[in-house]
């Protein structure tokens, strides 16, 4: 197995990503392949100490920035991380491919080089959403890969999420949800509420709609919406929890009773920090692309890197990406 990382994707840049590749090379039976420009890489590497012989340095000598307009750059800059990662993985060179640069980026070369899986409308990216008090986590999709959608959209986003959650995370027979603006069926816009029927007659486990302030308390496994909505959600989500740790913060060090009580309670207040931490569950994974692709977030350092490698191998052991393909020609075919 091979697993390649963007070596230059992200505000961390090369440092961080080696780190990460460092720490999940001595882990992983596989090599870790690090893909950007080989003399900084290597001079990471050589800062490391690193003399195992399961990592490999792919030279590529451009990069995509996020102030490039996605497409183009994919097309110009033929010798890009991100545009030679792509092809690798087409090729076969590569398992998978991981990346903490442009979502833009990233998207366009997923869709103009690698290309969609047979039958799929839209790829969607999957994000892991913590379920508060639970040590686990639902996965919610489109996340904003699409921002308009169609019913035959969010249908597809449930089985895929389903089978994602289950051949990755070990969870059998995975709860479905819709997010909606009510618990009720009858509930919602046109998009919804044709969503609704599709994902109730799919092959899933389908438990009804569920609202936004349902998803963190753990409602179920797997969170369909359309991009635009999850997008929002998800960021929303991510502003309010920054605020409030600040604000605890701030408070817990108001005063000497305060810094007191704060030291009293640090590991709680750690483990409840740690909760919230996008890097302990590593990549969002692009879902409906012909190849297991990983996003990770711009600013993630070793640790998010280490972790979205480790995902990534089951990710290819399960051959995620055949058996979504299967199971949306399955539909296909029962529907002519």
């Amino acid at each position: 197995m091979n697993i390649m990382i963007d070596g230059m994707g992200g505000d961390h840049a090369p440092e961080e990503i080696v780190k990460g590749a460092v720490q999940a090379a001595k882990e992983i039976s596989g090599t870790v392949s690090i893909i950007g420009r080989e003399e900084r890489i290597n001079e990471c590497l050589q800062a490391l100490n690193w003399n195992g012989d399961n990592i490999e340095v792919v030279n590529a000598t451009e990069v995509i920035s996020n102030n490039e307009s996605p497409a183009m750059a994919v097309r110009k800059k033929k010798d890009s991380s991100i545009s030679k990662g792509m092809r690798m993985l087409k090729e076969g060179e590569v398992d998978a491919f991981i990346s903490g640069g442009s979502t833009g980026a990233l998207l366009s070369a997923g869709l103009l080089i690698l290309g969609r899986i047979r039958g799929i409308k839209r790829p969607a990216i999957a994000a892991f959403f913590p379920k508060i008090g639970m040590n686990d986590t639902s996965l919610i999709l489109d996340c904003g890969a699409n921002a308009e959608s169609r019913p035959e959209y969010l249908l597809q986003y449930g089985i895929m999420g389903s089978i994602f959650v289950e051949k990755v995370k070990g969870i059998e027979n995975p709860e479905v949800m819709l997010l909606n603006v009510g618990a009720e069926e009858e509930k919602g816009d046109p998009l919804h509420k044709e969503s609704f029927e599709l994902l109730r007659n799919a092959d899933i486990n389908f438990k009804g709609n569920c609202e936004g302030r349902d998803v963190p308390f753990g409602c179920c496994d797997v969170v369909v919406t359309d991009g635009f909505s999850g997008n929002v959600f998800l960021k929303s989500s991510e502003g309010v929890a920054l605020a409030v740790m600040k604000r605890i913060k701030q408070k817990m060090t108001e005063g000497l009773a305060a810094k007191a009580g704060a030291l009293l309670s640090y590991n709680k207040l750690k483990e409840i920090k740690k909760e919230f931490d996008y890097s302990e569950e590593g990549g969002a994974p692009i879902l409906g692309l012909k190849g297991p692709v990983l996003k990770i977030h711009g600013s993630s350092k070793a640790n998010a890197v280490y972790n979205a490698i480790l995902k990534a191998v089951p990710y290819v052991e399960q051959d995620v990406t055949a058996l979504i393909e299967n199971a949306i020609t399955e539909k296909s075919s029962g529907e002519e």
